[in-house]
């Protein structure tokens, strides 16, 4: 039994059964590559989803949690630190507007505080959210009443929430129902669960005035498009559009858990004394850890790069000529490679046979989301090697179709 067979046994003995049982066992990392328990090399083009901002061991992330972990580890919310106070300065100076920022663990607790913040805001005589078909912003019984997943969310209801749901990038199905009855609505800019789905240039920008026209607050979820992923600080930066509210998390810690909720304008003071908290939320050794991933960013000029990168990346995949290729959309770092079946299971597999760590995020849609500090290099091995990757893939859809 292999290193790799055995973590799998013993995982399978005392975890819970919700994620399966994962195909590899990652012991550890450097740059954009990981290692397994076995001793073999992959490049790692999925970034723990869109997590791992600076890949593994970055010396800014390693130096920041290390002398922040031997000075201070935490507080809980009873007292204050400085590095909550700067990474929120520093959040608030990338957004460009007046802001006040919540730190929570996550993306989904994010969320939980803005469905809280906005509820607040709203007054009773507000009765109704709205979020998007096939948009996914949590699993908590709060984020995943928002989240348009049937099939994730309807076993756990009823969620004690009215949330309708419209297409995403709609503007009109948007502006039918969206009343001077609703409490918010929940978007994303691209939805990245359901296969990295941008929505249509002036989408957001259409919510933005849809929201204002009614008086419904605009919640922006930028968990898996903020800092940096999309070539920008937020990917609303493109469209030049304000939120009243905006979610982070995932790339922003470097790997650390951390989440924020942003309330800009006067959506920063509408929570009292007592209204919300977290015990963890905001931690010293997180904040660090966000704080050494913004830095970074500016200081080794990664937005430029994610831009240029991306742009390599989709053109290399999208001059590959494959039946099973169907095409690539996204943006930055963050593209869908679309396929003509729906055999993503078997590209993930092949991928990872082939040393690269790739996600089959939809049947018929592989996300690749690496780490921002990719090189040139890197994307073209990956590239390469795509063709023989989904030539493997399609013989295993025949062999399956056989069977």
């Amino acid at each position: 039994m292999s290193a790799t067979e055995q973590l799998q046994k013993r995982f399978d003995a005392v975890l819970m059964p919700n994620y399966g049982t994962p195909p590899v066992a990652l012991v550890r990392g450097e740059g954009c590559r990981v290692v397994d328990a076995d001793g073999r090399s992959y490049l790692d083009l999925i970034a723990g989803i869109a997590v791992s901002s600076l890949g593994h061991g970055h010396p800014a992330l390693v130096k920041a949690v290390s002398e922040q972990t031997a000075r201070l580890a935490h507080t809980s919310n009873l007292f204050l630190h400085e590095r909550e106070v700067e990474l929120a300065e520093k959040l608030v100076e990338k957004i460009g507007a007046p802001a006040r920022v919540f730190l929570a663990n996550s993306g989904t607790e994010a969320n939980e505080a803005a469905l809280k913040l906005v509820r607040r805001a709203a007054g009773p005589e507000r009765t109704y959210y709205v979020s998007t078909v096939a948009g996914f912003h949590g699993r908590t019984s709060g984020s995943l009443a928002i989240t348009g997943k049937p099939a994730i969310r309807d076993p756990f209801g009823p969620f004690g929430m009215d949330v309708r749901f419209v297409p995403h990038g709609d503007a009109a199905a948007l502006r039918e129902a969206v009343t001077d009855q609703c409490v918010a609505v929940f978007v994303e800019p691209v939805q990245g669960e359901a296969g990295v789905v941008p929505a249509a240039e002036g989408y957001l920008a259409a919510v933005r005035e849809i929201c204002d026209a009614t008086g419904a607050a605009f919640v922006l979820d930028e968990i898996q498009s903020g800092i940096g992923r999309t070539g920008r600080w937020f990917a609303h930066q493109a469209e030049g559009v304000l939120p009243d509210v905006l979610t982070l998390a995932k790339g922003l810690g470097g790997g650390l858990p951390i989440g924020a909720c942003v309330g800009l304008g006067r959506y920063g003071t509408v929570f009292a004394k007592g209204d919300h908290g977290s015990t963890f939320g905001g931690n010293p050794v997180a904040a660090a850890a966000a704080l050494a991933v913004i830095d970074t960013i500016e200081r080794e000029g990664l937005l430029d790069s994610v831009t240029e990168l991306g742009e390599l990346l989709a053109a290399e995949i999208a001059a590959i000529d494959h039946p099973l290729l169907a095409g690539v959309r996204g943006v930055g770092l963050w593209r869908g490679i679309q396929l003509t079946a729906p055999v993503s299971g078997h590209v993930q597999a092949r991928a990872a046979d082939a040393g690269f760590l790739v996600n089959a995020v939809t049947p018929d849609v592989v996300r690749i989301a690496p780490p921002l500090v990719i090189t040139r290099e890197e994307i073209l091995e990956f590239t390469g090697a795509l063709p023989d990757v989904l030539a493997a893939a399609a013989r295993d859809a025949e062999e399956d179709a056989r069977r």
